[in-house]
């Protein structure tokens, strides 16, 4: 293989090379993969509910099936603990079957039938092919299996991902078993394809290519940011699913904060340190109350973070960013560090840090709202019930907001809530939104610039929704159908027929 054209994984740990080339997808190997996942389309949109449920099912038992080799690549690519790698594979497995579920029911089609007058009849049919990129922070569950590839797939749409260079022997092994199990149950050559790279240009070529109808992005705000820009400078736009990541605010009311505040200033440091602070939910925005009690919280939380011990992130792109992100923290005026973690004594180590502010100034400094990737997050000081509702008017869109508010607080304060419903995709109430759980109601999405498509959500099973549309057949033979809105109703599926939901017949 030519050197010029592969690359390496460096492991964030020692900042070493590490064991294994991958080539670098050149314009040709693109298009030939596209090629393919268009020619497989109109084979695997045709695929029976069972088949493409039976699909998921067993690209999830095959990805069981590599056991300790993935958990251990992943190790040395990411520097994430063997346990954490665990949950998240058992995470992207379960999804898969999620989605396996959501398809083998078939209902999430929303079949609709009106024939009191004319014969019209609804569907939602996949896209087409779907480029997805792999994220830095999430090597299995939000990669090259994870929760964008699973909803395209279960929508019928072949799949190309784009491998994030940062763990590519991770994303090799994964993707090898994704095409054995679909070699395993029947599914034509390209329903799923894997493309590696170190470059923008590999991305930028793929998303631009005109047989690609969608994009599946998590990562950064000038990432997604520059997808979207490539895609509407094509001659036909498509929609790009970039979940961008955000600040998380959190709210603190005072009777709360009366009530517990040693108890939410550690569950605070916990949340801000999960991962290293390496979630898109992390809460990196926190609005405190300046009296005694807010006093004691800051005490407490500063206590635990000068505890917490330097951790490795992810890349050293990543450790770099972080520590621009807070030098600027530090060196702007009006903020003050509250607290530093232990010193890092090991390469691309990230030291968790707290800093304060003001409620004015926090108003006057937009850079202040503003994501820093990593274990950190600003204290805004507060003193009037007015002050934390013209911060929360002035949020520009987040993934999540949360408040931790009692009984007399809720009641005090229900303009808050009513302004963060418009802010956010997920409130979270006494509680923290680093962690998001994979089921049918979550919704992790959110106005720009969280994401680009507030209506989506990135995770749960309305994911499926982002790579189909609907299409109308009026006047249609019953025998031209699709199954789903013959008249016999031969999948047994729920449908709107006449505007009453059943499974019954027309």
């Amino acid at each position: 293989m030519n050197h010029k054209n592969t690359f390496k994984a460096i492991s964030p740990i020692d900042s070493q090379p590490l064991e294994g080339e991958f080539e670098i997808a050149d314009k040709k190997q693109i298009d030939k993969a596209v090629q393919k996942a268009v020619a497989a389309f109109d084979m695997y949109r045709k695929k029976s509910k069972e088949e493409i449920a039976q699909f998921l099912e067993q690209a999830a038992a095959e990805i069981e099936d590599l056991g300790e080799e993935l958990i251990e690549r992943g190790h040395l690519e990411t520097a994430l603990p063997h346990g954490r790698l665990t949950g998240e594979r058992g995470r992207t497995c379960n999804q898969l079957r999620l989605f396996a579920s959501v398809v083998g029911e078939g209902s999430w089609v929303d079949a609709r039938i009106d024939n009191a007058n004319a014969d019209i009849r609804h569907i939602h049919i996949p896209l087409g092919p779907v480029a997805v990129f792999g994220a830095s922070n999430f090597p299995l569950a939000f990669s090259t299996a994870g929760g964008d590839t699973a909803s395209a797939l279960a929508a019928g749409c072949p799949v190309i991902v784009k491998g994030h260079p940062a763990h590519p022997g991770t994303a090799e092994l994964v993707a090898k078993a994704v095409i054995k199990a679909a070699e395993k149950t029947g599914m034509p050559e390209g329903t799923f394809t894997l493309i590696q790279g170190n470059s923008y240009e590999i991305g930028e070529y793929l998303v631009k290519h005109p047989d690609i109808k969608a994009v599946g992005f998590t990562g950064s705000y000038k990432g997604g940011k520059a997808i979207w820009e490539y895609v509407n400078t094509r001659p036909e736009p498509i929609p790009v699913f970039a979940e961008m990541g955000s600040t998380n605010p959190v709210f603190i009311l005072p009777n709360a904060m009366k009530e517990r505040s040693s108890a939410i200033a550690t569950d605070l440091a916990a949340s801000i340190n999960l991962g290293v602070g390496q979630f898109c939910t992390n809460p990196g925005l926190a609005f405190v109350q300046t009296d005694e009690h807010g006093a004691n919280f800051n005490r407490v939380l500063a206590q635990k973070i000068t505890q917490t011990p330097a951790t490795t992130m992810l890349t050293s792109g990543i450790k770099a960013a972080y520590d621009k992100g807070t030098a600027e923290l530090f060196n702007s005026s009006n903020v003050q560090q509250l607290a530093n973690g232990e010193d890092e004594n090991a390469p691309n180590q990230a030291v968790s840090k707290i800093f304060q502010t003001t409620i004015d100034h926090f108003l006057e400094n937009e850079m202040l709202s503003e994501e820093v990737f990593g274990p950190s997050s600003v204290l805004v000081g507060y003193s009037q019930k007015e002050e934390i509702l013209k911060a929360a008017k002035g949020l520009q869109g987040h993934l999540t907001a949360t408040v931790h508010a009692t009984e007399a607080d809720i009641a005090e304060y229900q303009e808050l809530f009513d302004i963060l419903e418009k802010k956010v995709g997920r409130v979270v109430l006494n509680g923290f939104p680093t962690g998001v759980e994979v089921c049918h109601a979550m919704v992790h999405g959110g106005p720009y610039p969280a994401t680009t498509v507030p209506q989506s959500t990135s995770v749960g099973t309305n994911a499926i929704k982002r790579f189909v549309r609907p299409v109308c057949y009026q006047g249609y033979p019953d025998s031209l159908l699709p199954k789903a809105l013959q008249n016999n109703n031969p999948l047994g599926i729920w449908r709107l027929i006449n505007g009453e939901l059943t499974k019954g017949f027309v």
